[in-house]
């Protein structure tokens, strides 16, 4: 980040799509790991959390509401919302409010990040979820931390160099389970610290091209 830029405001918005790993040995204690960074360093983030997973880790789902976290919906049973009607959209989506209410005690509502991204820019999955209430947040930055073979510094280069790029208001999407994510992230956050970013979540960034 180029050093004319260090007054300009920079706020970024770390998000975290909560889910069930979709490969085998990622280590139990990532996520927690995670909202450790963050808490030690007074940062903020948006977490969409997966219905299925924050039933199966009731402790870290209702961490990260009690921590200040922003809390969206990241479906259900995480499949990609252009395969399902509309119908199956709205069972969906209704079974993880339900699973993320309980477990938290927030209403994901109007938050969610498509599984996959997939369906974020198709019409007729946009109008189901606005039907329920919802807006799809997209993302700027994309590190591609569910590559099995990321490693924490290349995450922290791709995540620095996305930043640089789009600049005040970006949208990181990570995820909650990978071993690299964990490692990078403390990285990540002291290295935006010294350019004075601000942590933010996605509901600060309104109004937001990105939202649907």
């Amino acid at each position: 980040m180029a050093a004319e830029r260090r007054d300009a405001p920079l706020r970024v918005a770390l998000t975290f799509d909560a889910e069930h790993p979709d490969r085998p040995g990622t280590p139990p204690d990532a996520t927690e790991r995670i909202l450790e960074s963050l808490a030690s360093r007074g940062a903020r983030a948006t977490f969409f959390l997966q219905g299925r997973w924050a039933e199966a880790q009731p402790a870290l789902a209702a961490r990260m509401a009690s921590d200040g976290h922003l809390i969206g919906s990241h479906s259900h049973y995480h499949a990609p919302m252009t395969l399902l009607s509309d119908r199956g959209i709205r069972y969906d989506l209704r079974s993880a409010a339900a699973a993320i209410r309980k477990t938290t005690g927030v209403d994901p509502r109007p938050w969610f990040r498509c599984p996959f991204t997939a369906g974020e820019d198709d019409p007729r999955v946009i109008a189901a979820l606005s039907a329920l209430g919802y807006r799809v947040v997209s993302q700027h930055v994309v590190p591609r931390d569910w590559e099995p073979r990321a490693s924490a510094d290349d995450l922290v280069e791709r995540t620095l160099h996305g930043v640089r790029a789009h600049g005040d208001g970006a949208i990181i999407l990570l995820h909650a389970w990978p071993e690299a994510t964990a490692l990078a992230l403390p990285m990540v956050l002291d290295r935006l610290a010294e350019h004075a970013a601000t942590f933010v979540g996605a509901d600060e960034l309104e109004p937001a091209p990105t939202y649907r």
